[in-house]
């Protein structure tokens, strides 16, 4: 089974199929783990006989070359009449989406059993589960007559083959898992049962779950590499990068070496915002395969994330020209609209982005970006526009929609519409430290030179709150000391001002206009002293 659970649409090349470990293993078990190359070294090794061109059609078919899957399953030329024969004859024209054809050699090697083979039917049933077909009600029919021919015993490959077959259906997840229990009951050390009941939870997004089924597969093999894939995928998924990084290492620690394992390393570097390491990961797969589609796609997005616009925009354009239009993905305009924004081509990014809405209205996200080329542009009205349009699709929208149409209001100078949503910002998250500052700047765009003093008691609150991490707020901190000190020494109120601009020294020594404040207030009068600059 070609199995891929939940994912980001960005990236194909990252999926949970996977490889095994450094032992020793036969042929069937490697390719249940993915390990193809050695796989197929084995199985040549073996010389040609029946088994081993079977296993050849089962290897390409994971590997997705119906041709070839049918090419070895069809050099099975036992006696025609023998089931073996007729399955393998089967399983080839499943490869070749030849589903009617398929259906004939299959019912005619239960006829040469007389459904009593419980081995060739859940050949059948496995020969469904690890193909393309939808309609499952001809593979059930043959799950049930094997489990009929097992006596009604449930038989763990027959369980998992059952399993991957409910998942071909839409609302098949509830069979699926219950197969997979069945298959753990009937083997408690079946490290492929806990692997799809991890792969299916992960599917189904419940993370903890999926987490203690991967956990327990690599309690019985500690080498089983798609585990650690897996289980990697599903911090990803969970937000908790540092650990996804760190199991997906351990599974290129064990998995077979190939341009598949490296370009999957680069896009999990990618995914949990590793750039510059990536880009690493991603010149090394281009080297050996200069027309891999996700890498060139990774190369144009990380040049960007790492600063390098102009060498993304010129990867960009590479990759636009030279991938065929089907592999297009709408990220790919996304990020093409955000780095010609960045590079002074707005309206070009503006129109991508838009038509990128256009054509799926419903995406927050996009929405999203096409505000903030907006803001890039400074069509700050634009950016109101969309903006109030993602809270009006999200019922009012949240905390984070109403702090950047603030921020875009702020930007338009529209400061007493920015100072109404920081209020209600703050009044829902009174611990929202950035909050207090943006209220403070809103409030100063309204009382610009300071004479009503506005926006003092939002830089107090803002130095309140921020105190205890003048490291992270270090910015924040300089301007809020430097707005105190200006207002009060406009006052005329020195002494009072002195002690906000000493701050401001202690946080940014090289700060010219504080130190001239302090040398002249602190220094003996000879001349009039000259008034400081507003606030920096």
């Amino acid at each position: 089974m070609n199995f891929k659970p939940w994912k980001l649409s960005l990236l194909a090349a990252l999926s949970v199929s996977g490889s095994a470990a450094f032992a020793q293993t036969t042929p069937q078990k490697s390719i249940e783990l993915g390990r193809y190359n050695e796989a197929r070294a084995a199985l040549l090794r073996q010389g040609a006989s029946a088994e081993t061109s079977f296993e050849l059609g089962r290897l390409y078919q994971m590997r997705e070359m119906p041709d070839s899957a049918a090419y070895y399953f069809n050099r099975i030329s036992l006696n025609p009449k023998d089931a073996t024969t007729m399955v393998a004859a089967g399983r080839a024209a499943l490869a070749q989406g030849k589903t009617a054809e398929a259906e004939i050699q299959f019912d005619n090697a239960v006829k040469a059993t007389k459904g009593k083979d419980a081995k060739v039917l859940t050949m059948i049933a496995q020969a469904y589960a690890e193909s393309n077909v939808k309609d499952v009600s001809k593979a059930l029919s043959y799950v049930e007559m094997a489990h009929k021919a097992n006596k009604l015993k449930d038989d763990p490959a027959l369980m998992i083959a059952r399993g991957d077959i409910y998942l071909k259906q839409e609302n098949g997840g509830g069979e699926a898992m219950n197969s997979y229990d069945r298959a753990v009951m009937a083997d408690q050390n079946n490290v492929l049962a806990y692997y799809r009941k991890g792969q299916l939870n992960v599917r189904s997004r419940n993370y903890n779950d999926a987490r203690t089924a991967f956990d327990k597969a690599i309690s019985l093999d500690a080498n089983y590499a798609p585990a650690y894939n897996a289980l990697a995928e599903t911090y990803f998924y969970a937000g908790k990068y540092d650990e996804a990084l760190s199991n997906f290492q351990k599974y290129t620690g064990l998995a077979e070496k190939s341009s598949d394992t490296d370009a999957k390393y680069a896009s999990f570097l990618f995914l949990t915002k590793k750039y510059p390491e990536a880009l690493v990961e991603v010149d090394k797969v281009l080297a050996r395969d200069p027309n891999n589609v996700t890498m060139n796609r990774l190369k144009a997005y990380s040049l960007y994330e790492t600063g390098k616009n102009e060498e993304a925009i010129a990867a960009m354009d590479k990759y636009m020209k030279t991938t065929p239009a089907e592999k297009i993905i709408k990220e790919d305009n996304v990020y093409y609209a955000k780095m010609l924004a960045k590079g002074g081509k707005g309206e070009q990014g503006i129109a991508m982005l838009q038509k990128a809405v256009a054509a799926d209205p419903t995406n927050v996200d996009l929405q999203k970006d096409l505000a903030q080329a907006y803001i890039s542009s400074k069509n700050y009205p634009q950016a109101i526009s969309t903006y109030r349009s993602i809270m009006k699709t999200k019922g009012g929208g949240e905390l984070t929609d109403q702090v950047l149409l603030a921020r875009a209001y702020s930007s338009n100078k529209q400061y007493t519409q920015a100072d109404s949503l920081y209020n209600i910002v703050l009044t829902a998250k009174p611990n929202y430290v950035p909050g207090y500052l943006m209220r403070a700047q809103a409030n100063y765009g309204l009382d610009p030179d300071s004479k009503q003093g506005l926006a003092k008691p939002y830089y107090e609150k803002y130095l309140e709150v921020a105190k205890a991490d003048p490291a992270k707020y270090k910015d924040g901190l300089v301007e809020a000391n430097s707005y105190l000190g200006y207002y009060y020494y406009q006052k005329g109120e020195k002494t009072t001002a002195l002690p906000y601009y000493q701050q401001v020294l202690a946080l940014d020594p090289s700060n010219q206009n504080a130190k001239s404040v302090v040398d002249s207030m602190t220094a003996r009068p000879k001349t009039a002293t000259k008034a400081p600059a507003k606030k920096k």
